[in-house]
């Protein structure tokens, strides 16, 4: 075992604007990169200066859901940096081996997108898109970005972008994310939700909202086309609430999906992203080292960044 330092640098997260930086951590970063720098003597398969990918779940592995194969259910689902456990916002961290991946050509920054391109992996399993389909994604944040270019690589043979105007839109367009882009009015998006109606008269077979908006999951499913599946993507708040009428799924046969998380996904996205057949290149705009997380909040909060990453020296 490599000898350590006996204290480092790491985020105390109390709650929301209540941070500090400490020596003895609960520690936050639930995306995380690094190099293997110690490791017991029965892990098997790394060695000193790998560069890793931590997959954040970790799995009880007796509960009910475990025990019937459906792990991401598990009632004592765990995730480092989120639930229970120490993630990546520190200069050292502990991860067993079945959680680490190896990265070759990623630079750091870019394969923190690795997570949740692999709860966009997940995602499309849940999907299952047939070959030809016509999609919809609804937003283009980072893991819409990353839907989107699965989708393209699985099936779909046309997939429509609808996210509003701005630097997400053009990104989602610099890396080729869609086939069609529909730029929508941050003051005014009904007329471009009637001409994606007037274009596409019989909907879509996939409608994917990853904006997060309740508002508009309850509209999406005016676009799913008969027979066609409307995929709950974003993440919601608890009170948030849709309608609507059983007569449209019951009669259309509209099927209602959610996608959370992930597990197993990491060694399909690492191929993807690594390969460079999933394009990453501008998704993380703004890089932060540990004492500005303040900062690196509020380009989050003003919309400055696509998305931020915290780095080391």
């Amino acid at each position: 075992m490599a000898s350590l330092p006996k204290t480092m640098k790491a985020l105390r997260y109390e709650k929301p604007e209540d941070w500090s930086i400490v020596e003895f951590p609960l520690i936050p970063g639930h995306e995380t990169i690094g190099e293997v720098v110690g490791f017991a003597d029965d892990v098997k398969g790394f060695k000193i200066g790998d560069r890793v990918a931590a997959d954040n779940s970790e799995l009880c592995g007796h509960c009910f859901y475990c025990r019937r194969g459906q792990e991401l259910l598990c009632e004592d689902f765990k995730a480092h940096g989120v639930l229970g456990l120490d993630g990546g916002f520190a200069e050292y961290a502990s991860y067993t081996q079945g959680r680490l991946f190896k990265i070759n050509n990623l630079s750091d920054v870019d394969a923190t997108l690795i997570e949740p391109a692999s709860c966009a992996m997940h995602g499309l399993e849940k999907i299952a898109p047939k070959a030809g389909s016509h999609a919809l994604l609804i937003g283009a944040g980072p893991t819409g970005l990353m839907m989107a270019q699965f989708l393209k690589h699985s099936g779909v043979s046309q997939l429509t972008i609808a996210a509003p105007e701005g630097s997400k839109m053009e990104l989602a367009k610099s890396l080729d994310a869609g086939d069609i882009y529909v730029p929508l009015s941050r003051s005014n998006p009904a007329p471009q939700w009637e001409q994606i109606k007037k274009d596409n008269p019989y909907g879509f077979d996939i409608v994917v909202e990853a904006s997060g908006s309740s508002k508009v999951l309850e509209d999406a499913i005016n676009y799913v086309r008969r027979g066609g599946k409307l995929v709950c993507y974003g993440v919601y708040p608890n009170s948030a609430r849709v309608s609507w009428a059983p007569s449209k799924i019951f009669g259309d046969e509209i099927t209602i999906i959610g996608s959370f998380s992930e597990t197993y996904m990491f060694p399909a996205t690492v191929d993807y992203l690594d390969s460079g057949k999933v394009k990453t290149k501008g998704i993380v705009n703004k890089v932060f080292k540990l004492e500005q997380w303040g900062e690196a909040l509020e380009s989050i909060r003003n919309k400055s960044a696509i998305k931020a990453a915290i780095v080391f020296d």
